[in-house]
Parts: C-alpha cells; structure tokens; sequence
C-alpha cells in the first residue's frame, strides 16, 4: 500500500514556523529582546542545521577535507574554525553529480525526497546556480521577506507592483509568494521590461491603482521616465507611497523625488539565502534577520572575521534551512560594513551599511580597489547624470590599466561636462579615470537594463 502523498502544505508546521520567525507586532518584540536571548535563539536552531548538513554528502566532504568531525562544532563560536563555500562550490557539486548536484541532501530523508523547489540564480556572475527549497525553508524565506515589508510599512489595502523577473530565476516567484503569502496586500506581478513592456507597465501602475513598487532601483527609475515619456504624471497620476528594493548606494533622494517625494526602502539578499538584511521605519542602516541568519563580515583576503565598521564579504549561516540544502557559512562576495551604534528603534538586531560592491567583481587599477556598482551614488553628484552607467577596464599597449566610466546624462556632452566627471572621481577615487557622456538610453544595450534584473556594471576587456 503506497504511503501518504507529502504535499508542500502538509510537510510544514506553521505554528512552530511563527514561533521561530515571528512576523509583524511579534518580531517586533522579538528584535527588542536582550542579545543573550536572541543568541539562544540562534543556538537552538544552529543545531538543527548543523545535524542537517552532517547528512548531507556536501557538507560531509567539505568539512570532512577539513579534518572537521561530528562533535566538533560545539555552537556558534565553532563558525570561523568551519570552511567557507561559495558558488563554485555548488557549480563543482554540480558538475560531479549533475544535474542537481549532492548539496541538497536528499539522501539524508529514509522516507524518500520530501517536496522540493527549484529555482536557479540570475546568472550575473556566470553560469546559472541551482538553487532548492524544501517546504519548510522556502515558508521560512517567504515569511522573512514579507516581515521586512510589513516591517517598512506595508499595509494590506496596499496594491504592489513587482518589477522582478521570473522565469527559471528565484527572486520574482518568492517575492509574489512572500506578499500574497504574508502580507494580504495585491500584488501585480509585471517583471522586467521584456516580460511587460515599459510603457505597459506604467499604464497597468495607473489602471490598477498600484501604491508600491518593488524590484531592483535601476528599473524603477527607468520607469518614471517611461512614464513622463508617455504623458503620465508620476505624482499626479500614479499614486506610489512607498518603494522597496536593492537600492545599493544609489541616492535615494533623486530615487524618491522622480516619484513624488516617495519613501524608499533598501534591503538584501542572495537568491541562496532569501532576505538577510533590510531597512526599517527609521531608515538607518540593514537589520540583520537575526533569528534566521548568522552574519559575518569576512576580510575578503585573508577570509578572517573583521572588526564592526571595517569592509568585508558578507559571510551567511541560514539558521533556518534545516532542511533541504542547509546552508552554514556561504560566502556571498558581496561586500558590506556592520554599522556601529546603537538602534534609535530599540531593536537588538545587528545592522550593516548594505550592499556596498561585489568582491569578486572587483578591480584593480594602479593599485586602487574599485567597486564597479559603487560608481552610481558618485556619479549623483553631478547634476546632469541621468541615472545609467557602465565602467570598463582595459589595458594599454605598454600594459597600462585605464578605468573608464560612461555614463548617460541630461543636456550637454561638453569637454565641461567631462570635466566634471573627471574631477569628481579624482577626488573620490584617487586615481585619474577616463569619462565618456551618452544621452539617455544610449548604454542600454550594454548594461541590458530592460532585460536583466541586474544591470551589467563593468566590462573587462583587460584579458581578452
């Protein structure tokens, strides 16, 4: 006689998932807890994943290199003695046991493979990673991102307009479900411009009554041009309060003022992990989500643990994935800073400065680390930037690296107005850097705005 079908609905326990992550006015409490009982918190969950990933075939050869034994890991204190993982190491899981690779620990389940979610990554960085859920995690990682919007303001009379992609990549499917899921509010499910155009876009924004939009910032300032292209007021007839998404360093000023005045939120997250960090009402630094990820900001040479307020990749421990593909110190190479202070909201949640470049998409010019995505916020201080561009790095003859920034502007491109830029990026960068001035729309095609949810940000042409 076969055995119960186990659906994604019944392999879930709601209430012990609430307790865990709570949501709305109880995580609010929960955040305003002392340290030592977060720190509890935290314990107890460690453990089941760390119980997890022993069986799993992962983690059983990546600790086991490491001369690493069951009984080792005494808690959390036990991390910096563990390896880290990155996305090459999946790839490499992958490939030695295609086509999902021996990370999600399926072999650990005697009752047979528990539901299961696959997505894959956006490939920005390369190929495409797969990426699996269990039930359980995947509830855990809708919970976390809708909380967050809760958390900034959302409301449930609230209509939301998502400007995320969909297809094979995670981030447009758990950002619906975590709104429909968790926070009651409409959610309009438009994705990037190929999948509806952008002036469709802006035309269903105003039909539906849309009140916030969420997505990557790029997209969303591209589409209040869209909309004053199209004769439609974004302020008088498109009713947006509220917008939230990857902000990175980008001016949130010039962000909200194409919007009315709008208030903006930033948050964070990897399509491995789900959210990790985002902003609250008093917009003052990322909460890190405490009660389900243990965060360490890493010296992105030597990989040891930085002090608070030092710049380092941000290393996460999903303290929730105790189940399908258990996640303990990945290295996302995304890099970030722990901001040091105290909370004016009384919330005992770490905090960091966000999303402040990619380690891995790093260059080195004359000696001078540059962030490629930190560019933007830079380049908002002179006036006429229209809010587009892409770096490139290339190699002289005589073996010279020169960086070069263009950018899109409004008005005129003028010997003046490069001059501008030059010295701009002198003074914040340090080195002379090469300026090219476009007109609006111009760089398109290589930063692939309307296409990707990221925007391509350098293009090396150093090693070609």
């Amino acid at each position: 006689m076969a055995g119960q079908h186990n659906t994604y609905f019944n392999s879930v326990d709601w209430e012990v998932l609430q307790k865990d992550h709570p949501i709305g006015d109880d995580f609010v409490a929960f955040a305003k807890r002392s340290p030592e009982e977060i720190r509890a918190h935290q314990e107890t969950l460690f453990a089941r994943c760390v119980k997890r990933a022993w069986a799993t075939p992962f983690y059983q050869r990546l600790w086991g290199n490491a001369g690493i034994e069951p009984g080792d890991i005494k808690g959390l204190e036990t991390l910096p003695q563990l390896p880290m993982f990155d996305k090459s190491d999946i790839m490499e899981s992958i490939a030695m046991h295609p086509p999902l690779g021996d990370f999600a620990g399926f072999e650990g389940y005697t009752d047979g493979r528990p539901p299961v979610i696959m997505h894959t990554t956006s490939g920005t960085t390369g190929t495409p990673q797969v990426l699996l859920f269990g039930a359980k995690s995947r509830e855990a990682q809708n919970l976390l991102l809708g909380r967050l919007y809760r958390f900034q303001g959302l409301r449930p009379d609230d209509v939301v307009h998502s400007v995320y992609g969909h297809g094979m990549i995670n981030g447009g499917h758990y950002v619906r479900e975590s709104v429909i899921h968790w926070t009651s509010s409409i959610f309009m499910s438009a994705g990037t411009g190929v999948e509806t155009r952008s002036i469709r876009q802006v035309e269903l924004m105003r039909d539906f009554g849309a009140t916030v939009i969420v997505g990557f910032a790029d997209y969303i300032k591209k589409l209040a041009r869209v909309a004053v292209e199209q004769g439609i007021d974004p302020v008088e007839d498109l009713k947006i309060r509220m917008i939230s998404g990857h902000l990175g360093r980008e001016d949130k000023q010039s962000l909200s003022e194409s919007w009315g005045g709008v208030e903006c939120y930033d948050w964070y997250g990897v399509g491995d992990t789900g959210c990790i960090a985002g902003e609250g009402p008093d917009r003052d630094g990322l909460y890190v989500m405490e009660d389900a990820q243990f965060l360490e900001v890493c010296d992105i040479d030597s990989s040891q643990p930085v002090a608070d307020g030092a710049q380092g990749d941000m290393v996460c421990t999903c303290l929730y994935k105790d189940d399908i593909y258990p996640i303990i110190r990945f290295n996302t190479h995304d890099v970030t800073k722990v901001k040091t202070g105290s909370s004016s909201l009384g919330v005992n949640f770490k905090r960091i400065e966000g999303f402040l470049g990619r380690s891995d998409n790093m260059v080195k010019i004359r000696g001078i680390n540059i962030f490629p995505q930190a560019m933007g916020p830079l380049l908002e201080e002179v006036s006429s930037f229209a809010g587009e561009f892409i770096c490139k790095a290339e190699r002289d003859a005589a073996g010279r690296d020169e960086f070069i920034v263009c950018a899109e502007v409004n008005g005129p491109r003028s010997e003046d107005e490069v001059g501008k830029y030059k010295a701009l990026l002198k003074q914040k960068i340090g080195i002379d850097c090469g300026v090219e001035l476009s007109e609006p729309g111009a760089l398109a095609g290589l930063t692939q705005t309307e296409v990707r949810q990221k925007p391509i940000r350098l293009i090396d042409e150093r090693f070609k």
